[in-house]
């Protein structure tokens, strides 16, 4: 779905961003990447109703404020002219195959017939209207309204005709008329659908289509109604956002949908396949909310569009992808899908602008601002200038310049830089680190603190044999323990007994005979138990003592580290030693 104008066509402009002098458009991105597919296609307010002519090149829309009517040329993409109107538009007909000839209904309760040069003729309704419905074979024009009657002007004779008194105990909501078999389409407030026979001005048949779960609201009612042109299909749309799609041969909906929403229905269509390789019809409907398009015989979802802004009626061009919808904006939102249909021939244009609009980047109207939420402008000291032109409030905090929000952090905060630049270095020592090559050893799962005793004493061997130049090649091991230790043989009589328990560990690792004690938990050692603590004592105690100096140091180490003149690689070094403190157990 592509939005090709309206107030979601691209970065939405707040009202305090002014463009202050003519030349600063040049640079202003939504002015110069700006899409207008008519000129003046919108009204000042809001619009109210569009429609299409049968010749397929005018459209009419009604707005306001001051109500009036617009009409547009397809071939010339500008308007045509602009007539204003003494109240707001409720519904109107185009009566003619282009838009010479047009009745509208008011909310002051008149109807008013315009041609090509003025307003001709302006009569009054007994009731309240809310829709219209034209028969052409007798020139009928059917006002539904607040009242069970349905009122019937014959435009050829210029007077009321007898009314068509319905069921309902409220009102006419929507009417409908079948462009196949010319029957008629009442939706009641009842929840029912009524259909007339012209001929005989008798009711012929009532539908009442049923939704679970509002009887207990006080039930449903009939928003908007819609006849297949294949003279069979009826498409009905409830007060609470459902679609009911009938067979008028049969009492039960073949397809239920619903909007998820809870409004009303405000406009139902039936968009047939364009091409041979579609097969099956959709149907479109709308809410105030959303723009929903479906397909009739699955239900399965198509497409949807929620603009901005209230929709308040949606018009398809017939044979294309192109559709309108007016709404509580002073822009006519225009939509173009290609998978529904092609571009119409006066904007053909469409086709390639769709590609485009899919390469260029969309830039955000907010990159020279910067959101700060009410707590983080206090701690900025930004509290006094709430209420000024300098902060522009929205949503729970304000927009605030960039450059103002930059100079502010910097002096809150004026080591942030240093703070940034010691992030990076512990991040590339970091990074450096994990890089390295490592090898895996895994535990046993019996006995792993012997094991890793055992390993302990083949890797400060080869430490000593390598002199401490080469790193631990184990994971989570600790390269200044190592060193520690390496130094504390000391003389060649202490290094023989290294290598002694460097060769014992090996033939204990590696020996078959061994094996059970790796393996069979019956041969699990138990350090906790007194009869073990008592036998090792002194390396019990070293290893207490050993923990408790590594606490000493990364508290020192913290410390440090809190300094004003700390040293950057000093820092690093310790930080990846925390790290490397707190991998876990060794080897795993």
């Amino acid at each position: 779905v592509y939005t090709v104008s309206g107030s979601t066509l691209s970065r939405k402009v707040p009202d305090w961003l002014a463009r202050r002098k003519r030349r600063e458009l040049q640079k202003d991105v939504e002015w110069t990447t700006r899409l207008e597919l008519m000129q003046d296609f919108g009204f000042p307010e809001a619009g109210l109703r569009i429609k299409t002519t049968a010749d397929g090149q005018h459209c009419m829309a009604t707005g306001v404020y001051k109500p009036q009517i617009r009409v547009y040329d397809f071939n010339n993409v500008s308007m045509k002219f602009e007539r204003h109107t003494n109240a707001e538009n409720v519904d109107f007909l185009v009566l003619s195959d282009d838009w010479t000839k047009s009745v509208h209904l008011q909310n002051d309760r008149t109807i008013e017939f315009h041609n090509e040069g003025q307003m001709h003729f302006r009569l009054r309704v007994p009731r309240f209207g809310r829709a219209l419905a034209y028969h052409s074979p007798s020139c009928d024009v059917l006002v539904c309204g607040a009242s069970a009657e349905v009122n019937r002007v014959n435009v050829e004779v210029g007077r009321f005709m007898a009314p068509m008194h319905t069921g309902s105990s409220g009102g006419v909501n929507v009417a409908d008329v079948s462009a196949a078999h010319l029957l008629y389409g009442f939706g009641t407030e009842d929840g029912a659908v009524e259909f007339w026979d012209p001929r005989a001005r008798n009711r012929i048949g009532v539908l009442e289509p049923y939704v679970s779960g509002t009887a207990a609201q006080g039930g449903h009612e009939i928003s908007a109604l819609s006849f297949r042109n294949d003279g069979l299909g009826v498409a009905v749309g409830t007060s609470t956002g459902h679609v009911m799609l009938y067979d008028l041969r049969q009492s039960r909906p073949w397809q239920t949908k619903d909007q998820q929403y809870g409004l009303p229905i405000k406009r139902l269509a039936w968009v047939e396949p364009t091409t041979t390789a579609e097969s099956e019809a959709k149907v479109l409907s709308a809410d105030a909310r959303v723009i929903k398009l479906w397909s009739a015989q699955s239900g399965k979802p198509f497409t949807s569009i929620e603009p901005e802004h209230a929709i308040n009626d949606v018009c398809l061009v017939p044979g294309s992808g192109l559709l309108f919808a007016a709404g509580e904006c002073s822009e006519i939102m225009s939509y173009f899908v290609p998978q529904l249909g092609p571009a119409p021939k006066w904007v053909s244009f469409l086709e390639n602008l769709t590609e485009e609009m899919e390469q260029a980047p969309q830039q955000s109207v907010y990159d020279d601002y910067k959101f700060v939420a009410r707590k983080e402008l206090d701690s900025l000291g930004l509290a006094h200038l709430v209420g000024s032109p300098v902060l522009k409030p929205y949503m729970h905090g304000f927009f605030v310049d960039l450059r103002l929000y930059e100079r502010a952090k910097a002096i809150a905060n004026p080591f942030a830089y240093e703070e940034h630049r010691l992030r990076r270095v512990q991040d590339k020592l970091a990074k450096a680190r994990e890089s390295r090559i490592r090898a895996t050893t895994k535990l046993p799962k019996v006995n792993r603190a012997l094991a890793q005793r055992l390993l302990q004493m083949q890797r400060i061997d080869k430490a000593q044999k390598k002199q401490g130049k080469a790193e631990a090649a184990v994971e989570g091991t600790d390269e200044e323990e190592e060193e520690e230790e390496v130094k504390q043989l000391g003389g060649g009589r202490q290094k023989k007994k290294a290598a002694a328990a460097a060769a014992m560990a090996t033939a204990v690792l590696e020996d078959s005979r061994f094996k059970d004690v790796f393996s069979n938990p019956e041969f699990e050692v138990d350090e906790d138990a007194d009869e073990f603590k008592q036998l090792h004592a002194m390396p019990t105690q070293r290893r207490a003592q050993k923990k408790q100096q590594q606490q000493q140091t990364k508290k020192s180490v913290a410390d440090d580290s809190s300094d004003d003149d700390v040293d950057i690689r000093n820092s690093g070094s310790a930080a990846l030693g925390n790290a490397s403190e707190s991998d876990g157990e060794f080897f795993e």
